[in-house]
């Protein structure tokens, strides 16, 4: 068993770590608001830590599952930052929905440490968290990841190797690019459904044992119907990542007009309040323009 170290404590971290310690590791946490983290040792055990830095001391795997770009470098640089705790020979697994280019500049600032790093992005939304299902994208060094992948396990039920740094988080780009596109559709296909004056959820039922399967219709085509949106990622977090794919997509030359439309729509759905809802509330800008 390992000595890890957890550096946010989300809705995603919070489970992971659980994971971590059920698995037999060696967990201390560290989160931003300090409190969170003092109850989840009062839950679940462990110990917990005031700064990044303290966290990542003697710690032979430090994982972060932070908000952006800027709060990867303010956690893992900052002044109080793991930087500065970790020791020559460590992993560093951030777990962070970011940009390949901060993956890659942490990459570059840790290595002459002897630190090592892989950018492990992660999908399957807070279920998947709490669960213990995740899929995990990883970039970095292939023995490293050989090194890694036993303790990533305890939250995944896949984890691979894409490539080097910055390949996982470039993967989670494609994953959200599929992402958006696939809701638009479901959300359109319900909208149709329900002017048609069909019964949506027998509809999707039938539908779902052929071409048209998906997660998102598995998993939310209730949910949308009964115009529910409380139930996983958040429209907030889901534009954050499709900026970060558009902004790739321009240096690349990618096209991603679909995925453009898709995130203006998003913003829509902002406007209305549902900055909190669901990545499904794409229904309810759909309703909301038919009224």
């Amino acid at each position: 068993m390992a000595k890890v170290a957890f550096i946010g404590l989300g809705v995603m971290g919070y489970p992971m770590a659980r994971h971590l310690l059920n698995k037999g590791h060696e967990v201390t946490v560290y989160n931003r608001t300090f409190a969170k983290a003092q109850a989840w040792v009062e839950t679940y055990g462990g110990r917990c830590c005031a700064t990044p830095k303290e966290a990542a001391q003697g710690q032979e795997f430090v994982f972060t599952c932070v908000g952006n770009d800027n709060d990867l470098r303010e956690v893992v640089l900052g002044k109080d930052g793991v930087i500065h705790g970790i020791e020559k020979g460590a992993v560093l697994v951030d777990h962070t929905t970011a940009s390949a280019d901060v993956a890659r500049e942490l990459y570059q600032v840790l290595a002459p440490k002897g630190v090592h790093f892989l950018d492990a992005p992660v999908s399957g939304g807070q279920a998947g968290a709490e669960n213990g299902l995740l899929t995990v994208m990883v970039g970095g060094d292939e023995v490293i990841f050989t090194r890694a992948k036993p303790i990533i396990e305890a939250f995944a039920r896949c984890a691979e190797r894409l490539g080097d740094v910055g390949a996982g988080q470039l993967t989670k780009m494609v994953n959200q690019i599929c992402i958006a596109g696939v809701v638009q559709g479901l959300a359109e296909a319900l909208q149709f459904a329900r002017n048609a004056g069909l019964d949506g959820e027998k509809v999707i039922e039938v539908i779902s044992k052929g071409a048209a399967q998906s997660w998102q219709m598995e998993n939310r085509y209730k949910t949308m119907w009964g115009q529910n949106y409380d139930f996983g990622f958040a429209v907030d977090w889901m534009r954050k990542d499709l900026g970060i794919a558009l902004e790739e997509a321009r240096r690349n030359g990618s096209h991603l007009p679909l995925t453009a439309l898709v995130d203006q729509f998003y913003s829509e759905v902002q406007s209305m309040g549902g900055n909190r809802w669901d990545t499904s509330s794409l229904l309810a800008r759909l309703e909301k323009s038919a009224k």
